[in-house]
């Protein structure tokens, strides 16, 4: 997953966590917002009455001469104020009680929040004040500011997610040029662009840095291993042919016997050996450092073609039926057509020498529903011990199969797999001990 991805979803989850706490969180916290609020408006209420009996005196709402309570409501019945007379010994002068209790409304039982006081003594009488107001609008307060935060919370955590993800994508634009301009499709230190990403982030211009020295360190690592190898290549391949010569004149000498004769002829073939694997190096180093071109347009049938046709006689020695099916044709437009007739040439080579006498082999070409082509050729020799299959791409490794001697230095197939990479593609190999080996070429 991406960086910016993953900063995203981490963004987002945490918005998540936030909105679910907040669900958690809000509820009771509105409620007792809710309370507090519904008091406060009786400790006013309370104070305007109190405001109003100092000024008009306890007559403007009841007659004390005949002991009447007073009692207001509104039109809906969701606040009252009563005021009634009590004995003076059942009273607590000054004492405001704050409760929840029902009350009968016109034949109706209501829940009301109610202020309770008790007013001090005024002449003869006590009086003893309510002031309710109904649940009911309590509760629908309560729902009213409960929405209203929930509506507000998720609009923050959709806005902050917005706002968060544009301010990645435009923290990390940096970061995504330099992985598409400097890191992907980088196959070789030549193609690498040395321009510097601009950016006002420190971090990113170092990596830039960094990375800049890193492949110009490679670059001249690359120069010092071509001018080596090129040196190698004539300082070994020179003598080598002298020393052939030599042994050609020495073995037309008519006084030379016959032992000495098939010494020479070992060492000839010694310096054979050597003079191939030299120059199987050098053509690795190449591939590796982009000397080859790509410029041809090339069909996998062709090429096969011409490498069964060069294999015939080893096929016939050892008896050995080959299958040819290729489902359609696959034509590469940028390859190199030399290359690809080593590469298939040292599969089916190998299919031949690790095959069993009288064998099979059965080449197969067909379009993967991925994309791309898949050209698969397939042994029915002793197989690969699965331990030794990670280990068959590496140089001069040999291994002992289906208990033949080990022959060449091991570069066979790591030529091929430097070759498919040259051309983009992938090479793998399955194999099951006792039935067979296959080496398949995955064409994008």
């Amino acid at each position: 997953m991406r960086l910016e991805a993953k900063l995203a979803l981490f963004n987002a989850l945490s918005k998540l966590l936030l909105l679910l706490t907040g669900a958690l969180v809000i509820p009771p916290v509105v409620s007792r917002v809710a309370i507090s609020h519904t008091d406060q408006r009786l400790h006013e209420k309370m104070g305007e009455v109190l405001n109003l009996i100092r000024r008009d005196g306890i007559t403007a709402f009841v007659r004390t001469e005949h002991d009447e309570a007073y009692a207001d409501y509104n039109l809906l019945k969701q606040e009252y104020i009563t005021l009634t007379p009590i004995a003076t010994r059942a009273s607590h002068p000054g004492v405001i009680r704050i409760f929840d209790e029902t009350r009968q409304v016109d034949n109706e039982i209501e829940d009301f929040r109610i202020l309770s006081y008790t007013l001090p003594n005024r002449g003869t009488r006590t009086y003893h004040l309510e002031i309710g107001s109904s649940l009911a609008t309590v509760e629908l307060l309560t729902a009213t500011l409960r929405s209203t935060a929930l509506w507000v919370l998720i609009v923050g955590a959709l806005l902050t997610i917005l706002t968060d993800a544009a301010f990645v994508h435009y923290l990390l634009r940096p970061l995504r040029e330099l992985i598409q301009r400097k890191l992907r499709g980088v196959h070789h230190p030549s193609v690498f662009s040395f321009e510097a990403i601009p950016t006002d982030t420190i971090d990113f211009r170092r990596l830039d840095t960094s990375l800049s020295r890193m492949m110009r360190q490679i670059q001249s690592a690359f120069e010092k291993e071509r001018e080596f190898m090129s040196n190698v290549s004539h300082e070994l391949l020179t003598p080598v042919s002298i020393l052939q010569s030599r042994f050609e004149n020495m073995l037309q000498d008519p006084e030379l016997n016959e032992a000495h004769s098939l010494k020479i002829v070992d060492s000839q073939k010694t310096l054979y050996r050597l003079r191939n694997t030299v120059k199987t190096l050098l053509l690795i180093a190449n591939i590796e450092n982009e000397q080859y071109l790509r410029d041809e347009s090339v069909s996998v049938a062709t090429v096969l073609a011409d490498v069964i046709n060069e294999l015939e006689d080893r096929l016939a020695q050892r008896e050995i039926r080959l299958l040819e099916e290729l489902q359609p044709d696959y034509v590469l437009p940028a390859a190199n057509r030399t290359l690809l007739f080593t590469l298939l040439f040292n599969l089916i080579s190998n299919a031949i020498k690790y095959n069993n006498w009288g064998g099979d082999i059965i080449i197969q070409g067909k379009t993967r529903p991925e994309g791309g082509y898949r050209l698969a050729v397939t042994d029915t020799g002793p197989g690969i011990a699965p331990e030794n299959i990670p280990h068959l791409f590496d140089r001069f490794r040999r291994f002992h199969k289906g208990g033949a001697s080990p022959e060449g230095y091991g570069l066979g197939l790591p030529i091929a797999k430097t070759i498919a990479e040259f051309h983009r593609a992938e090479l793998v190999v399955e194999s099951v001990v006792g039935k067979g080996t296959t080496f398949a070429l995955l064409f994008s």
